[in-house]
């Protein structure tokens, strides 16, 4: 005769897998946002820096990328990007830059920096 299994033991076990499955995950999800955090490059300014974005069509848009000593306006769409113009004019560059810190919005990561950084503060009090 085959008794029944006991239903406690088997809901505990099956609890049991699941809470070993979940602090694994936990634990490798841990790992990788510290390994993430880490800069590879060594330097501690970013080299390109997008100062604005517009979009004129479907998957096409203009950017406006600085890299150290100019700045590029790129014309990007699905298939290529091209060099509109190179601004390496000291004093446009430097009109450029005031505009672009007074007036650069908060982009999403930004904003979940933001968010998720009041939530630390509550979790370290």
């Amino acid at each position: 005769m085959n008794a029944p299994p006991d239903l406690l033991a088997t809901a505990l076990k099956m609890f049991a897998a699941l809470g070993v499955v979940l602090g694994a995950l936990f634990i490798v999800y841990y790992f990788t946002r510290r390994a993430s955090k880490f800069d590879r490059s060594g330097a501690k300014e970013k080299l390109v820096r997008v100062l604005a974005n517009k979009f004129i069509g479907v998957k096409k848009n203009i950017c406006v990328v600085e890299i150290p000593g100019s700045i590029l306006i790129l014309g990007v769409t699905s298939e290529r990007i091209t060099l509109l113009t190179r601004i390496d004019d000291a004093a446009i560059l430097e009109k450029i830059r005031r505009t672009e810190t007074v007036a650069s919005p908060l982009s999403f990561v930004d904003h979940l920096n933001k968010i998720t950084s009041r939530f630390k503060t509550f979790k370290d009090d």
